[in-house]
């Protein structure tokens, strides 16, 4: 009987965590934000100083300069239940009774989806330290998990027609969130957009020719991506198109995510002939047909306001991409 009692309230206090963590808040705070708990004399020291270097940095290949992230100060004392559902935190613990330095991430500790990273030093050299050594894994923490809620919500109001049309034709799609309509369709190329009176969020998918040899240079991809741009995205005008920026190169990097290989070209795109231009990532990969690369685009249009965040959002739609065998439910 004991047995079975102690059985009994080992399953009881799993299903309570299980139940307790579902009903955990939603998170608050505008995209790109990170509430950072920390006292002030640290914040205007070095220890900021450092954080600032880590996440403030300006956003890759936007027209003009934006932060990666939007940082809010605030101390300790200040950290109320308000801002303990904050998307993200970062909570600094620097006394000299710490027993273990270090930086650790965790997830949905007050709220969901949220990232809580903790910095627990002994003193503000150690702290600064710490966040030096492990700029990358703060940085890739808060960053994906910007991209993950965007993701989560596409999948879970999404348009699922366009994801058919799509995996049809290529094998494989992202997750397109409602408001987004396809615009083209040919033999190798689909446009689906999501357009308002002063924005213009465009996904891109198409195909370009692959001799099955070496991987392609970024100039080799950009010279076959802008011939596909110049005979499927007309400008406004005659003999206007859009096609890839030269006033400043794009960056070109190699990427695995979730068991894909591919590479990521980000820069600016503009229209020949007109004055209109933006942001563009890219996810360059092997498509299912022989000689072929896939292109999978995301490109903001977005001339009143700040791109950030308008970029994010269609990154994380890029990044959904799963071939049609991996397709998950909602």
């Amino acid at each position: 009987m004991r047995k079975y009692l102690l059985l009994l309230a080992t399953a009881l206090l799993l299903w309570g965590c299980k139940d307790e963590n579902s009903y955990l808040k939603t998170v608050t705070g505008k995209a790109g934000e990170v509430i950072v708990v920390l006292d002030r004399n640290n914040w205007t020291g070095e220890v900021g100083n450092s954080l600032r270097n880590t996440l403030a940095i300006d956003y890759p290949m936007l027209p003009q300069k934006e932060p990666s992230f939007n940082l809010i100060n605030i101390s300790k004392t200040s950290f109320s239940d308000l801002f303990k559902i904050h998307r993200n935190i970062i909570y600094f613990n620097i006394d000299e009774k710490v027993t273990q330095s270090g930086v650790f991430v965790r997830r949905d500790v007050w709220a969901q989806p949220q990232i809580v990273i903790t910095v627990e030093a002994k003193d503000s050299q150690e702290a600064s330290e710490l966040i030096q050594n492990n700029s990358q894994v703060i940085f890739n923490a808060i960053d994906q998990i910007e991209k993950e809620r965007i993701a989560r919500s596409s999948k879970k109001y999404e348009e699922s027609s366009i994801r058919s049309v799509v995996a049809e034709k290529f094998g494989g799609s992202p997750y397109f969130p409602k408001g987004y309509s396809i615009k083209k369709v040919t033999e190798s190329f689909i446009w689906a957009s999501q357009e308002t009176t002063s924005t213009n969020l465009g996904i891109l998918i198409y195909t370009i020719p692959y001799d099955g040899t070496e991987f392609p240079t970024m100039e080799k991809i950009i010279a076959e991506q802008n011939e596909v741009l110049k005979n499927n995205v007309p400008g406004m005008f005659p003999n206007s198109y859009m096609t890839t920026a030269t006033a400043e190169t794009p960056i070109m990097t190699p990427y695995k995510y979730k068991n894909k290989n591919f590479v990521e070209i980000r820069g600016l795109w503009e229209v020949a002939n007109d004055y209109m231009g933006g942001p563009f990532v890219e996810h360059i990969m092997y498509a299912k047909e022989p000689g072929k690369l896939l292109v999978v685009e995301g490109f903001v249009y977005a001339p009143r306001y700040k791109k950030r965040n308008y970029i994010r959002q269609v990154e994380s739609i890029v990044y959904s991409f799963e071939w049609a065998e991996n397709f998950q439910n909602k």
